[in-house]
């Protein structure tokens, strides 16, 4: 395996693991953005820009998710 595909694999997963813990605190919300952040880098590095562009457009997603779950008491 190369490294792109261990990075990517990586990052699949990390956004399975952080989405699944969404519910314990606002901060996995974070971590699913990031993962999805790098799970994009992964789609563009990759050549699959359509891939990168979605996980792009998730990351943003969940950072507004974030901020709303910050925002109400």
């Amino acid at each position: 395996m190369d490294p792109l595909t261990i990075f990517g694999a990586l990052a699949v997963t990390a956004m399975l693991v952080f989405y699944a813990l969404e519910a314990r605190s606002a901060w996995f919300v974070v971590a699913f953005a990031g993962a999805c952040l790098a799970s994009s880098t992964y789609g563009f590095l990759q050549g699959a820009w359509p891939f990168g562009v979605v996980e792009l457009v998730w990351s943003v997603i969940a950072l507004r998710r974030w901020q709303v779950r910050r925002a109400t008491p």
